[in-house]
């Protein structure tokens, strides 16, 4: 009996917890005692180390030239000074800019759902000569350094007139092959089931696509709109080449101009990086559920 007692293996202890999307799941052993999962503990660091720019810069804001340039540097300000934000919305055009960047992103986004979602559609269900070629070719032009395409692309520009206007900030980003690639990658891993159903119930393929396509392809497009509202959103370098005029300034362009080579404003600077952090932050929590979805798809639910 004493040797049974000695070599009794432990009972394992189930606890149901349904706090995970209303399924239940089994917790066992030490981590019956965690109200989350053992993963967090290793995310909440990381998340703290990637986030801790973020707070500095936010802080460093409302800190005085005084205390930005101070030596050691100082994490708190001593106190809230708004000269900054003062200064930046009555000496320079951070709304114009703002503005700007807002029409340039709008009309990326409008455009990248719009013609990425017909190519990647077509390449995905559409059986034409030299459909693999045409796309591996399109692919293909991820590799090309971007700085190649600058020359050419200005001076097709200035051809057709396009420098120094907005439309010169905007015309680059009304399509991109990453967004073709990642829409194929998705319809194809859409059941053609749903499809031939709606082809019998008498649809053609434009409403096959608006009405049945479309509303599952919701997660890879709002996927597709965050990653082209942080590219156009945060654009520089080809705005700093194609526009000289303060008028079509996007906000990335305007900030640039705070910072010199032989002094920097960084009071300004870091004012006008808040103002410009916080729509592409509200952006990425919009459109953080539907990011997620997209990177776990496997399968369509019936």
């Amino acid at each position: 009996m004493a040797v049974e007692t000695l070599f009794k293996v432990p009972e394992v202890v189930e606890v149901e917890d349904r706090s995970v999307g209303g399924r239940p799941t089994k917790r066992t052993g030490w981590r019956r005692y965690l109200p989350f999962s053992p993963w967090h503990l290793v995310l909440m660091p990381t998340a703290l180390l990637f986030i801790l720019p973020l707070v500095w810069m936010i802080l460093t804001s409302f800190m005085s030239d005084g205390e930005i340039n101070r030596f050691p540097p100082k994490f708190l300000p001593s106190h809230l000074d708004l000269s900054g934000y003062r200064s930046l919305f009555a000496d320079s055009g951070i709304l114009r800019w703002t503005v700007n960047s807002a029409i340039v992103t709008l009309i990326a986004v409008v455009s990248h759902l719009v013609l990425c979602s017909l190519a990647g559609y077509g390449f995905a269900r559409l059986k034409f000569l030299g459909r693999d070629m045409a796309f591996f070719a399109i692919v293909g032009t991820i590799m090309i350094p971007i700085q190649l395409l600058m020359i050419p692309t200005f001076v097709m520009f200035s051809r057709l007139g396009l420098i120094n206007t907005l439309a010169a900030a905007f015309v680059p980003w009304l399509t991109s092959a990453f967004g073709i690639f990642l829409m194929r990658q998705f319809f194809l891993a859409l059941p053609t089931e749903l499809e031939d159903a709606g082809r019998i119930d008498g649809c053609n393929r434009l409403q096959v696509f608006w009405h049945i396509v479309l509303p599952l392809a919701r997660p890879a497009l709002a996927t597709l709109a965050v990653f082209t509202i942080l590219g156009a959103w945060n654009d520089l370098i080809w705005p700093l080449i194609a526009i000289s005029d303060e008028r079509w300034y996007t906000v990335q362009l305007g900030l640039a101009n705070f910072q010199g080579t032989r002094h920097t404003q960084w009071q300004l600077l870091m004012a006008g990086n808040v103002v410009a952090t916080m729509p592409l932050i509200a952006a990425f929590i919009l459109a953080q559920r539907q990011f997620v979805q997209t990177m776990t798809f496997t399968a369509v639910k019936g």
